[in-house]
């Protein structure tokens, strides 16, 4: 079987939607399936091209036998609602274009957040009359009004518009969380399509290991507990709330050995440091490559989670939660909803509610003083990683693919 993938995030780019669609990939080139995938110059999440590539109309490379084909895109930081639409859009035309030269093709899938991949991967999907799957990841447009991004408007109802329509045309769709499957299904999508595989980890990669030695006496972390976050620096996270805490526990006679670590990039990275101004046990480390993210995730005694506090977010299962399990690192949760039942299912870390700055200050004393919840919780997360193994997952969702391409 030929698979074609339309997606905007790829290797080496870090984030949830790149290492979802390359780890899948990979074991789908491994069950002897192959794999196209379009994507765009990596460039996220500073919105720069990465070194090595450029940002022109066609370059071609393979990765562990995945046929990777990027084209050119307008390529912006997170400037505004009218930039990122002219990304997203250049991307769908280009894509949608070079998929004229991908040739015998078995099923096309398209995959969100935001969904002009799925987009063009619909009107390939068309053109070479073969069955459309749409991968959601992400309730979108409704995400953009969650973090305040945009007000309503008309242009958010004919996105919402948009979005239906795909849901709609698409043949199968696989939700990564049950809530995006009711989401669907209580706006009239047919529930009989909806099939639902979470993020998950690649267990090769993400497994328990010592704190790498070099790291530690660089950033001097030498005797400190580490209270960690990784990932994007975004409005959906609500960050500040780090910060806070770190005001809070370093004020505290028993938080003087605690460090905040923040680890990545994006469009509220440069307004959280300057917050951050004057505390000295907090630190901004910038992103770093896939091959590299597992030395900082060692530092971590405890990685916390969160997002801004939203109905929306109810929804949302953070895939760096199934990371950290992998590496029986504790997690702080400071998100509501499907991703704190699993969390509590597993009893693999601490629930706290987002945005409140106290709440999490308690739970990382709590985790440095309590060593033996802290052990407890460590080989919970560790067992709980086997649950959600990516080789498993992509198993899962190839059994979607195959009964799928096989539709007239």
């Amino acid at each position: 079987m030929h698979i074609l993938f339309f997606t905007d995030n790829f290797p080496p780019e870090v984030n949830a939607p790149a290492s979802r669609t390359f780890e899948h990939a990979r074991e789908w080139v491994n069950a002897s399936h192959q794999v196209t995938v379009i994507t765009c110059a990596p460039n996220f999440p500073k919105g720069a091209v990465f070194a090595g590539y450029k940002n022109k109309l066609w370059q071609s490379e393979v990765i562990d036998g995945i046929r990777v084909i990027r084209v050119w895109s307008y390529i912006a930081r997170n400037e505004g609602f009218a930039k990122r639409i002219l990304d997203y859009i250049s991307y769908m035309v280009t894509s949608f274009l070079a998929s004229l030269f991908v040739r015998k093709v078995d099923v096309v899938i398209g995959t969100s957040p935001q969904f002009f991949a799925a987009c063009a991967a619909w009107a390939a999907s068309g053109l070479k009359r073969r069955p459309f799957l749409f991968e959601l990841r992400d309730i979108w447009p409704e995400s953009i009004k969650a973090v305040g991004a945009m007000e309503s408007s008309w242009k958010l109802d004919w996105l919402e518009k948009l979005e239906l329509f795909l849901y709609r045309r698409a043949d199968a769709i696989v939700a990564v969380t049950n809530s995006f499957k009711r989401n669907l299904t209580e706006r009239g999508i047919d529930a009989a399509k909806i099939h639902v595989i979470t993020n998950g980890v690649d267990c090769t990669r993400y497994t328990p290991q010592p704190k790498d030695a070099e790291l530690i006496e660089s950033l001097d972390l030498e005797g400190k507990f580490v209270a960690g976050y990784i990932g994007t620096h975004g409005m959906a996270h609500a960050l500040e709330t780090l910060i806070d805490s770190a005001r809070i526990l370093g004020a505290a006679p028993d938080g003087k050995d605690i460090v905040i670590l923040l680890l990545g990039d994006g469009a509220c990275r440069k307004e959280l440091i300057a917050n951050a101004q004057g505390l000295d046990n907090i630190k901004f480390l910038p992103s770093v490559s896939k091959d590299e993210v597992t030395r900082y995730w060692s530092l971590l005694d405890t990685s916390v989670i969160h997002l801004r506090k939203s109905d929306l977010f109810k929804t949302v299962i953070p895939s760096k939660m199934f990371e950290c399990m992998g590496m029986g690192i504790p997690i702080l949760h400071g998100v509501e909803g499907e991703s704190a039942e699993i969390l509590n299912k597993h009893e693999a870390g601490i629930l706290f509610e987002p945005e409140n700055s106290q709440a999490l200050a308690d739970a990382i004393m709590r985790l440095k003083t309590d060593k033996a919840l802290y052990a407890e919780l460590t080989q919970n997360a560790l067992d709980a990683a086997q649950n959600y193994d990516r080789v498993h997952l992509a198993r899962q969702m190839l059994n979607v693919i195959e009964a799928t391409g096989k539709r007239p």
